[in-house]
């Protein structure tokens, strides 16, 4: 009984020294963060996930975030595409077919959003759907290129509006950015992880500077973001999220103070 006792004491005692470090640890990187802007690390895997070498091929032909990445980067890269592939079903509708090259452009496009943080995966989609051309939204009852929808917990999109957005790289209009910029927005919204923190931290500060009168004014008479962009605080977001990565040298050009929140909210480093 005594030796029994002991056990039961000793484990209780090792799970309260776990808790008790593990507190330590985060209330230090939640000072580490608020100092520098950015987790203690992001990348750290116990084992890493590859992609088939068709996959790859896809990976490295048409997304070209993917090849500005130096090498050991891009085995990360590929470890976060490969398992977000993994984790979501591909639902097809309208007759959609979905290949290698939809789960790859899909998923790549998630991961580079998210490269610059250490959780990567949502928890507010469970799935991606996917319909060959424009469909109607079920929320708007309207004709949508994509939409995240919290309720069912998915991300949509028209793969040919999806494709478009990719066919011109610089013209600011990408769907996949787009949508994947409202479920990061959303995410950062509901959770507390160390980058979801950073997110909203950063985001509310953008948030403070555009409701500014004389900022907004001056991203008005920019005619920079497309007038979509002022509809609400969430479309101002996804807008300047897709300009970016589609435009980074003109948006730090025209905008130097928003985009370098921009890059910090994201804990990306572009130039």
């Amino acid at each position: 009984m005594g030796i029994l006792f002991g056990i039961v004491a000793l484990f209780l005692f090792l799970v309260a020294l776990f808790l008790f470090f593990g507190f330590i640890l985060n209330a230090l990187e939640e000072f580490y963060a608020a100092i520098f802007k950015r987790p203690f690390y992001v990348h750290f895997y116990p084992s890493i996930k590859t992609l088939t070498p068709d996959q790859e091929y896809i990976l490295r032909h048409e997304f070209s975030y993917y090849n500005s990445l130096t090498d050991q980067k891009k085995v990360y890269f590929r470890h976060r595409v490969a398992r977000f592939i993994d984790t979501y079903p591909f639902i097809g509708k309208d007759g959609f077919v979905v290949t290698d090259q939809v789960r790859v452009l899909v998923a790549a496009t998630s991961t580079m959003l998210t490269f610059g943080m250490r959780k990567y995966l949502f928890e507010v989609i469970d799935k991606v759907i996917i319909y060959p051309g424009r469909y109607l939204s079920s929320i708007t009852q309207e004709y949508h290129k994509g939409e995240f929808n919290p309720r069912v917990k998915a991300v949509v999109f028209s793969w040919e509006d999806f494709l478009d957005g990719y066919e011109t790289s610089n013209d600011n209009l990408n769907v996949g950015i787009h949508e994947f910029s409202h479920v990061l927005h959303y995410h950062g919204s509901k959770y507390q992880d160390m980058s979801a923190i950073n997110f909203s931290r950063m985001y509310r500060k953008i948030k403070l500077d555009v409701t500014h009168t004389n900022n907004r004014q001056r991203l008005l008479n920019s005619d920079y973001f497309r007038n979509y962009a002022y509809t609400n605080q969430h479309e101002f977001l996804a807008v300047i999220i897709e300009h970016y990565f589609e435009t980074p040298q003109l948006f730090r050009q025209k905008f130097p103070e928003l985009y370098k929140k921009v890059s910090l909210m994201l804990n990306h480093r572009h130039i």
